[in-house]
């Protein structure tokens, strides 16, 4: 299947949708700028120059470049401290560094806003003690669910933290893998401020996976003590070829930095290997690139309306991440509409996504992911699990025009069934 096949009447479907979501255009690009702003300040205030750049190899110390960027992020959301790696292999790993900066042997870390993101699971020793979890090394977990209508249970939330044993509370601020809507920065600043109420001595963390610059203000700035997340999702900038970050207050940031490394170590090593400058044009260009993907997203959203099939958040919807969830209904139509994805991507076009036992899911998984970074999130990608009710994530776009071809490729593939 190629941009060739696109159906005729798929391409009457997209003027219609176009006409619809200028509005939404105009609120993500007002959120772009304010977000460019904050960046570029950050970038002038310290004094970014072409030495900034040069990489180091072995241990890494006297990294001029590591070091700025740590301070750039931390401007960025409002924060204490900063630790950008390539160290960390995907956001998973940052968050299990993270989790760990706030809980000794016997504390318990409650997660706020139900089952976390499917790898996280086995990090935390959900599925059981793994060598290495949370649980192997006695630290405790427990949970509050959404509501049903999949709101924060705000009153259950007050009522756990409250519990002497709780060290930390844990905000996921995206849907992940689970029917429910992300979450906005004042929704988590307001479980910050009812959690500060009530244990004072607890410390909040937010997976800000695929959220950031979707909004002019990170969790962070609203009360969050610590945030984390991947560089091959939004802060990267599509540029950006692996790693991950942490940021807030300086104590939990060098915590986690010695989970990352080793006690004694921490931030101070870790060679940035020729990899600086894509690090900071990532990061340049992330207010960007994530408007580019919000806007393929009410793109899909809408032509996904035009199907007649459930999709969140909708067209007019407030977005606070860059997934776009699309009730499939079965699994052919799972695989086609992630046929389609991969057919409209730059890379491996001509590969057929089929569901796989990927590492840290407990059933198999489709992915349709033709990117120039593997894995890379804030890219047009599709995937989801399985299962019942055969629901895809839809996420990224570098431009809006190729992720809007790659959302006409997939409604073509699903019409090419019927």
């Amino acid at each position: 299947m190629k941009i060739s096949d696109i159906r005729p009447e798929v391409y009457e479907m997209a003027a219609r949708v176009q006409k619809r979501i200028k509005p939404s255009f105009e609120k993500i690009d007002s959120v772009a700028e304010e977000n460019t702003r904050r960046v570029m300040e950050a970038f002038q205030n310290n004094r970014v120059a072409d030495a900034c750049f040069a990489g180091t190899t072995g241990y890494g110390y006297d990294d001029l470049g590591r070091e700025t960027l740590d301070k750039i992020y931390a401007e960025v959301f409002g924060t204490e401290a900063a630790l950008v790696r390539i160290g960390f292999v995907n956001g998973t790993h940052a968050l299990t560094a993270a989790m760990f900066a706030l809980a000794k042997p016997g504390d318990t870390i409650l997660a706020a806003t139900g089952m976390p993101y499917d790898t996280l699971r086995t990090a935390i020793g959900i599925n059981g003690p793994v060598h290495g979890s949370l649980k192997f090394y006695g630290i405790n977990y427990a949970q509050v669910d959404m509501t049903n209508d999949g709101e924060p249970d705000y009153k259950a939330i007050a009522a756990a933290a409250s519990r002497p044993e709780i060290s930390a509370v844990m905000v996921q601020r995206s849907r992940g893998y689970a029917d429910r809507k992300a979450l906005s920065s004042e929704e988590i600043g307001r479980i910050c401020r009812i959690v500060k109420d009530v244990n004072p001595n607890a410390k909040l963390m937010v997976d800000n996976c695929y959220g950031e610059f979707t909004e002019t203000l990170e969790p962070s700035h609203l009360g969050a003590d610590i945030i984390a997340g991947s560089l091959i999702k939004n802060p990267g900038g599509g540029l950006a070829p692996t790693g991950g970050y942490i940021a807030g207050t300086r104590e939990l940031v060098e915590k986690a930095a010695t989970r990352l490394t080793t006690p004694g170590i921490g931030g101070e090593c870790g060679s940035s290997l020729g990899n600086n400058r894509l690090l900071f044009q990532g990061l340049f260009m992330a207010p960007h690139v994530v408007a580019q993907a919000l806007k393929t997203a009410v793109f899909c959203a809408g032509m996904m309306e035009e199907l007649g099939l459930e999709s969140s958040p909708r067209v007019e919807d407030e977005r606070y991440d860059i997934i776009q969830m699309v009730k499939l209904g079965s699994p052919e139509n799972m695989r086609r509409f992630c046929l389609g994805i991969q057919a409209g991507a730059p890379v491996d076009s001509y590969v057929t996504p089929e569901p796989w036992a990927m590492p840290g899911y407990d059933c198999p998984v489709i992915m349709a992911a033709g990117s120039f970074i593997q894995g890379s999130s804030i890219e047009l990608s599709a995937d989801g699990p399985m299962r019942e009710p055969y629901i895809a994530y839809m996420q990224g776009g570098l431009t809006y025009e190729s992720g809007k071809l790659g959302i006409m490729m997939a409604v073509s593939a699903m019409l090419e069934q019927k």
